[in-house]
Protein backbone atom coordinates (compact mmCIF):
# COMPACT_ATOMS: atom_id res chain seq x y z
CA UNK A 1 0.00 0.00 0.00
CA UNK A 2 1.63 3.14 -1.26
CA UNK A 3 1.57 5.99 -0.52
CA UNK A 4 -0.11 8.29 -3.84
CA UNK A 5 -0.67 11.77 -1.72
CA UNK A 6 0.97 14.26 0.34
CA UNK A 7 -0.31 13.34 3.94
CA UNK A 8 -3.66 15.14 5.27
CA UNK A 9 -2.22 18.07 7.72
CA UNK A 10 -4.83 18.32 10.47
CA UNK A 11 -5.85 21.14 12.18
CA UNK A 12 -4.25 20.42 15.55
CA UNK A 13 -6.94 20.42 18.04
CA UNK A 14 -7.30 16.67 18.51
CA UNK A 15 -4.69 14.44 18.05
CA UNK A 16 -5.73 11.30 16.52
CA UNK A 17 -4.81 7.83 17.36
CA UNK A 18 -6.66 4.43 16.34
CA UNK A 19 -7.14 0.95 17.82
CA UNK A 20 -4.81 -1.64 16.10
CA UNK A 21 -7.45 -4.65 16.77
CA UNK A 22 -10.26 -3.06 14.88
CA UNK A 23 -8.58 -3.30 11.71
CA UNK A 24 -7.13 -6.87 11.94
CA UNK A 25 -7.59 -7.52 8.44
CA UNK A 26 -4.94 -5.54 7.31
CA UNK A 27 -1.10 -6.03 8.91
CA UNK A 28 0.32 -3.34 10.87
CA UNK A 29 2.23 -1.89 8.36
CA UNK A 30 -0.36 -1.75 5.94
CA UNK A 31 -2.60 0.16 8.96
CA UNK A 32 0.71 2.88 10.10
CA UNK A 33 1.12 3.72 6.40
CA UNK A 34 -2.55 4.64 5.73
CA UNK A 35 -2.22 6.85 9.56
CA UNK A 36 0.36 8.52 7.89
CA UNK A 37 -1.83 9.22 4.86
CA UNK A 38 -4.72 10.72 6.79
CA UNK A 39 -3.14 12.50 9.55
CA UNK A 40 -3.25 10.33 12.13
CA UNK A 41 0.07 10.09 14.84
CA UNK A 42 -0.42 7.03 16.50
CA UNK A 43 -1.66 3.54 16.92
CA UNK A 44 -3.90 2.33 20.16
CA UNK A 45 -2.76 -0.98 22.09
CA UNK A 46 0.11 -2.24 20.67
CA UNK A 47 2.40 -4.30 22.98
CA UNK A 48 6.53 -4.20 22.89
CA UNK A 49 6.80 -6.85 20.00
CA UNK A 50 5.58 -4.42 17.39
CA UNK A 51 6.84 -1.27 18.99
CA UNK A 52 9.28 -1.30 16.46
CA UNK A 53 6.92 -1.25 13.56
CA UNK A 54 5.54 2.41 14.39
CA UNK A 55 8.95 3.28 14.80
CA UNK A 56 9.86 2.72 11.74
CA UNK A 57 6.70 4.21 10.03
CA UNK A 58 7.23 7.53 12.84
CA UNK A 59 4.09 6.66 14.47
CA UNK A 60 3.50 6.71 18.54
CA UNK A 61 1.90 4.04 20.95
CA UNK A 62 -1.15 6.14 22.69
CA UNK A 63 -1.91 3.34 24.61
CA UNK A 64 0.42 0.62 25.48
CA UNK A 65 -1.15 -3.05 26.48
CA UNK A 66 0.32 -6.60 27.43
CA UNK A 67 0.27 -6.02 30.99
CA UNK A 68 -3.09 -7.49 31.49
CA UNK A 69 -3.90 -10.76 32.31
CA UNK A 70 -7.11 -10.01 30.54
CA UNK A 71 -10.61 -8.18 30.56
CA UNK A 72 -12.25 -9.93 32.92
CA UNK A 73 -9.44 -11.19 35.77
CA UNK A 74 -8.23 -7.97 36.64
CA UNK A 75 -7.45 -5.60 39.82
CA UNK A 76 -10.38 -6.60 41.85
CA UNK A 77 -9.53 -9.28 42.93
CA UNK A 78 -6.32 -10.08 45.25
CA UNK A 79 -5.61 -13.62 43.49
CA UNK A 80 -4.80 -11.99 40.01
CA UNK A 81 -2.37 -9.54 42.29
CA UNK A 82 0.43 -11.50 42.57
CA UNK A 83 0.76 -11.94 38.73
CA UNK A 84 -0.54 -8.61 37.67
CA UNK A 85 2.13 -7.15 39.84
CA UNK A 86 5.14 -8.48 38.51
CA UNK A 87 3.70 -8.42 34.46
CA UNK A 88 3.17 -4.66 35.56
CA UNK A 89 6.60 -4.31 37.24
CA UNK A 90 8.00 -5.86 34.20
CA UNK A 91 6.38 -3.92 31.48
CA UNK A 92 6.00 -0.28 33.05
CA UNK A 93 10.11 0.22 32.56
CA UNK A 94 9.88 -1.29 28.79
CA UNK A 95 6.98 1.32 28.21
CA UNK A 96 9.18 4.42 29.59
CA UNK A 97 12.43 2.81 27.26
CA UNK A 98 10.36 2.93 24.17
CA UNK A 99 9.53 6.60 24.92
CA UNK A 100 5.98 5.75 25.28
CA UNK A 101 3.42 7.25 28.37
CA UNK A 102 0.33 4.74 28.69
CA UNK A 103 0.14 1.43 29.42
CA UNK A 104 -4.23 0.25 30.19
CA UNK A 105 -5.22 -1.77 32.87
CA UNK A 106 -8.60 -3.39 33.81
CA UNK A 107 -10.84 -3.50 37.00
CA UNK A 108 -11.82 -7.27 36.09
CA UNK A 109 -15.18 -9.05 36.67
CA UNK A 110 -17.31 -8.59 40.31
CA UNK A 111 -18.23 -12.73 40.48
CA UNK A 112 -20.55 -11.37 42.87
CA UNK A 113 -18.35 -9.47 44.87
CA UNK A 114 -19.64 -5.50 45.61
CA UNK A 115 -18.36 -2.15 44.55
CA UNK A 116 -16.76 -1.23 47.77
CA UNK A 117 -14.52 -4.57 48.35
CA UNK A 118 -13.81 -4.36 44.60
CA UNK A 119 -12.60 -0.73 44.87
CA UNK A 120 -10.34 -1.85 47.33
CA UNK A 121 -8.75 -4.41 46.09
CA UNK A 122 -7.93 -2.30 43.44
CA UNK A 123 -5.97 0.34 45.01
CA UNK A 124 -4.21 -1.98 47.61
CA UNK A 125 -3.14 -3.75 44.25
CA UNK A 126 -1.91 -0.43 42.57
CA UNK A 127 -0.52 1.06 45.22
CA UNK A 128 2.54 -1.81 44.70
CA UNK A 129 3.07 -0.60 41.22
CA UNK A 130 2.01 3.18 41.59
CA UNK A 131 5.60 4.32 42.40
CA UNK A 132 6.97 2.25 39.54
CA UNK A 133 4.83 4.25 37.57
CA UNK A 134 5.33 7.20 38.52
CA UNK A 135 9.29 6.94 38.78
CA UNK A 136 9.17 5.87 34.62
CA UNK A 137 6.28 8.32 33.78
CA UNK A 138 3.91 6.36 32.74
CA UNK A 139 0.29 6.57 33.29
CA UNK A 140 -2.08 3.87 34.06
CA UNK A 141 -4.90 4.06 32.63
CA UNK A 142 -8.38 1.92 33.92
CA UNK A 143 -10.69 1.86 30.87
CA UNK A 144 -14.31 1.84 31.57
CA UNK A 145 -16.52 -0.81 29.38
CA UNK A 146 -20.33 -1.42 29.54
CA UNK A 147 -21.84 -3.90 31.72
CA UNK A 148 -25.03 -3.82 29.73
CA UNK A 149 -24.52 -4.96 26.32
CA UNK A 150 -20.86 -5.75 26.11
CA UNK A 151 -19.15 -6.82 29.11
CA UNK A 152 -21.25 -8.52 31.22
CA UNK A 153 -20.35 -8.12 35.23
CA UNK A 154 -17.37 -5.56 34.41
CA UNK A 155 -17.08 -3.58 37.90
CA UNK A 156 -15.61 -0.29 36.14
CA UNK A 157 -18.46 0.53 34.38
CA UNK A 158 -19.15 3.43 35.52
CA UNK A 159 -17.28 7.17 35.99
CA UNK A 160 -18.06 7.82 39.69
CA UNK A 161 -16.57 4.01 40.25
CA UNK A 162 -13.53 5.06 38.25
CA UNK A 163 -12.59 8.54 39.67
CA UNK A 164 -13.33 7.18 43.42
CA UNK A 165 -10.79 4.97 42.28
CA UNK A 166 -7.74 6.95 41.32
CA UNK A 167 -8.84 9.52 44.26
CA UNK A 168 -8.15 6.63 46.56
CA UNK A 169 -4.83 5.33 44.85
CA UNK A 170 -3.28 8.86 45.45
CA UNK A 171 -1.43 9.14 42.19
CA UNK A 172 -1.06 11.48 38.81
CA UNK A 173 -0.44 8.29 37.43
CA UNK A 174 -3.86 6.95 37.46
CA UNK A 175 -6.03 7.82 34.90
CA UNK A 176 -9.23 7.26 33.33
CA UNK A 177 -9.34 5.92 29.80
CA UNK A 178 -12.64 7.36 29.12
CA UNK A 179 -14.81 5.41 26.33
CA UNK A 180 -17.70 7.04 25.23
CA UNK A 181 -19.22 4.70 23.54
CA UNK A 182 -18.77 2.74 26.89
CA UNK A 183 -20.22 5.49 29.03
CA UNK A 184 -22.96 6.50 26.39
CA UNK A 185 -25.03 3.16 27.24
CA UNK A 186 -24.10 3.26 30.63
CA UNK A 187 -24.78 6.61 31.62
CA UNK A 188 -24.72 9.07 29.29
CA UNK A 189 -24.55 12.66 29.32
CA UNK A 190 -21.07 12.24 27.97
CA UNK A 191 -19.79 16.02 27.11
CA UNK A 192 -21.10 17.15 30.67
CA UNK A 193 -18.99 14.65 32.47
CA UNK A 194 -15.77 15.42 30.08
CA UNK A 195 -16.78 18.80 31.19
CA UNK A 196 -17.02 18.08 35.19
CA UNK A 197 -14.54 15.37 35.59
CA UNK A 198 -11.97 15.83 32.61
CA UNK A 199 -8.69 15.73 35.22
CA UNK A 200 -9.17 12.59 35.97
CA UNK A 201 -9.04 11.44 32.21
CA UNK A 202 -6.12 10.75 30.49
CA UNK A 203 -7.56 9.17 26.98
CA UNK A 204 -10.40 8.50 25.04
CA UNK A 205 -11.98 6.07 22.72
CA UNK A 206 -14.64 6.60 19.62
CA UNK A 207 -17.78 4.56 18.30
CA UNK A 208 -20.94 4.77 17.39
CA UNK A 209 -23.86 3.83 19.51
CA UNK A 210 -25.64 1.59 19.45
CA UNK A 211 -23.58 -0.95 17.87
CA UNK A 212 -20.08 0.10 17.82
CA UNK A 213 -19.84 1.01 14.02
CA UNK A 214 -18.96 3.78 12.29
CA UNK A 215 -19.12 7.35 14.14
CA UNK A 216 -21.52 8.67 10.97
CA UNK A 217 -24.98 9.99 10.73
CA UNK A 218 -26.02 6.35 11.22
CA UNK A 219 -25.67 6.98 14.94
CA UNK A 220 -26.59 8.77 18.40
CA UNK A 221 -23.41 10.26 19.30
CA UNK A 222 -22.58 14.04 18.19
CA UNK A 223 -19.03 13.19 17.92
CA UNK A 224 -17.82 17.36 16.21
CA UNK A 225 -19.60 18.52 19.61
CA UNK A 226 -17.91 16.09 21.89
CA UNK A 227 -14.36 16.61 20.39
CA UNK A 228 -15.27 20.31 20.65
CA UNK A 229 -16.05 19.49 24.46
CA UNK A 230 -12.60 17.80 24.81
CA UNK A 231 -10.47 20.18 23.12
CA UNK A 232 -12.29 22.71 25.41
CA UNK A 233 -10.83 21.33 28.51
CA UNK A 234 -7.10 21.71 27.21
CA UNK A 235 -6.83 17.81 26.96
CA UNK A 236 -3.63 17.41 24.79
CA UNK A 237 -3.34 13.73 24.67
CA UNK A 238 -4.96 11.25 21.73
CA UNK A 239 -8.51 10.57 20.78
CA UNK A 240 -8.38 6.96 19.35
CA UNK A 241 -11.09 5.37 17.18
CA UNK A 242 -12.03 1.96 18.12
CA UNK A 243 -15.26 1.20 16.40
CA UNK A 244 -15.52 -1.76 14.22
CA UNK A 245 -15.89 -1.05 10.60
CA UNK A 246 -19.68 -1.92 8.53
CA UNK A 247 -18.41 -0.45 5.36
CA UNK A 248 -16.81 -2.24 2.47
CA UNK A 249 -14.21 -0.08 2.53
CA UNK A 250 -13.30 -0.21 6.10
CA UNK A 251 -10.07 2.58 5.57
CA UNK A 252 -12.30 4.47 4.19
CA UNK A 253 -14.39 4.66 7.00
CA UNK A 254 -11.36 5.70 9.20
CA UNK A 255 -10.43 8.55 6.86
CA UNK A 256 -14.32 9.66 7.21
CA UNK A 257 -14.44 9.20 11.31
CA UNK A 258 -11.18 11.38 11.35
CA UNK A 259 -12.93 14.08 9.01
CA UNK A 260 -15.80 14.36 11.22
CA UNK A 261 -13.38 14.49 14.41
CA UNK A 262 -11.05 17.15 13.41
CA UNK A 263 -12.53 19.84 14.57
Amino acid sequence: MAEKHAPVVRKGNIRHSVCRWCYSGFTLDQLCVFARQIGIAAIDLIGPGEWDVLKKHGLDSSMCNGAEINLVDGWNDPKFHSRLIQNYSEMIPLVSKAGYKNLIFFSGNRRGMDDETGLRNCVDGLKKIVGLAEKNGVTLQLEVFNSKVDHKDYMADNTPWAIELCKQTGSENVKILYDIYHMQISEGDIIRTIRDHHQWFGHYHTAGVPGRNEIDETQELNYPAIMRAIAETGYKGYVAQEFIPLSGDPLGSLAASIDICDI
